[in-house]
């Protein structure tokens, strides 16, 4: 029977297509380190593979398996720049600044593709990428949006999409008009999660798995990481926890709020080839977005139903089935194999948080909705940082990311009020 996080309900059908996957012992004792990772997704074990690669002892713990938080469990999808968009970033941050941010997530996606070959590892890459419009008054600022990026941020692989265009690529009458994107695509998130931990092992990294970090503090001028086998001590370590932070670390989880979002996976769509037939995958412009597409054995993969709390349903398909009729009445009744939650980390601004806590001691997360990207990027970041100095993530330093307000007792229900008012909107 496939393994069923405590963290994360119901089994995945990434978990189900992924075959067995390699398990890493507990860690048990004490050990001494150069560097001390904690947790398993893909900043914990992109940052231990290309630090083990320059020789760098390191040692990586994770609560509970590999790919358990959102690395293994979210929608696959790519997307291109970072999740504000690039003319938004330059009215903020000016154009060098915009560029620089928008050039890191083009590299972020070549470092998918390129650690992929490297590895000889097949991630399921499908290419194609549609933005759709549920509101007839994003039109100029979608066809706006495909010129500045083009022009002003060199990435020319957009087309606007009409009415005819749109509903013939999704399938489905249910919206206006959209963005075609050649130059991204999605991924089968569990099988990277494999491959980046094997590449990790073999580089030399020692990686456990369920081993919870109990507490981490600057003591002795070490990093000092507690579990229930013994304690980890290092020159620097990287707190990798984004959503699944807890109360391991308070300036961490006072910026990255976990989110629940949850999805399903249909049984094959063989009587249905006109549900996306060009296999892209998609998301609409609801703030509470739903993002969908068909896996390489044709089943439809739905996700959407973001909830701003821990709590999990009791069961998770008919919401999601509810969400998938709305937008393929043709779909109505459809068989669900498989429906999985997890959490995924945001920041208030929604752009990532990369800060040193403690003296020698980094925190990584709030991607925000483009983890796959630029988690496996900030990772590889990381041990440039560490073994010489990274512009780029000096770049993600140099951000300003507010805490969430009303501290650690109120801030999940001012999210909770603020996040339902948004879905209200998408609704009217």
């Amino acid at each position: 029977m496939p393994w069923q996080s405590p963290i994360s309900p119901g089994v995945s059908w990434y978990e189900a297509s992924v075959g067995d996957r390699p398990e890493y012992a507990p860690l048990d004792g004490s050990v001494e380190t150069d560097v001390a990772i904690v947790g398993g997704g893909f900043t914990g074990l992109q940052a231990a593979y290309n630090l083990a690669l320059k020789g760098v002892r390191v040692t990586l713990i994770e609560a509970h398996r590999f790919g358990d938080g959102a690395s293994g469990r979210n929608g696959g999808q790519l997307g291109t720049g970072q999740r504000t968009d690039a003319e938004e970033l330059e009215a903020e941050l000016g154009y060098e600044r915009a560029r620089a941010l928008f050039d890191l997530a083009e590299n972020a996606k070549h470092h998918i593709h390129n650690f992929a070959a490297a590895q000889n590892l097949d991630i399921d890459y499908v290419p194609g990428q549609l933005n759709v419009s549920h509101k007839t008054s994003y039109e100029k600022d979608f066809r706006d949006h495909i010129e500045i990026t083009a022009t002003r941020f060199g990435y020319p692989h957009m087309h606007f999409m009409d009415r005819a265009e749109t509903e013939e690529r999704v399938g489905s009458k249910r919206f206006f008009f959209g963005i075609r994107d050649t130059g991204t695509g999605h991924i089968h998130p569990m099988k990277l999660i494999v491959g980046v931990a094997r590449a990790a092992q073999e580089a030399g990294a020692n990686l456990h798995e369920r081993t919870p970090a109990l507490k981490i503090e600057r003591s002795g001028g070490k990093a000092v990481i507690t579990t229930a086998r013994g304690t980890i001590r290092a020159d620097k370590a990287l707190i990798a926890c984004n959503a699944y932070i807890g109360d391991l670390e308070p300036k961490t989880a006072a910026h990255v709020m976990p989110i629940r979002s949850f999805i399903g996976a249909t049984v094959p769509l063989e009587k249905f080839p006109s549900i996306i037939p060009g296999g892209e995958s998609i998301a609409d412009t609801r703030f509470v977005v739903r993002y969908f597409r068909k896996t390489r054995d044709g089943r439809l993969l739905f996700g959407g139903r973001e909830a701003y709390t821990s709590d999990n349903p009791d069961d998770m398909t008919p919401p999601i089935r509810r969400q998938i009729e709305e937008v393929y009445p043709q779909l109505k009744g459809i068989e669900l194999t498989h429906a999985w939650g997890g959490s995924v980390g945001i920041t208030m601004p929604r752009k990532p948080y990369v800060r040193e806590v403690m003296p020698g001691i980094t925190t990584i997360g709030g991607y925000s909705g483009h983890g796959v990207m630029l988690s496996n990027y900030c990772g590889k970041l990381y041990a440039e940082d560490v073994t010489g100095g990274s512009a780029e993530l000096d770049e993600l330093k140099a951000l300003k990311i507010p805490a969430f307000p009303g501290g650690s007792r109120f801030r999940s229900p001012l999210l909770f009020l603020a996040m339902t008012w948004y879905a209200l909107r998408d609704k009217l």
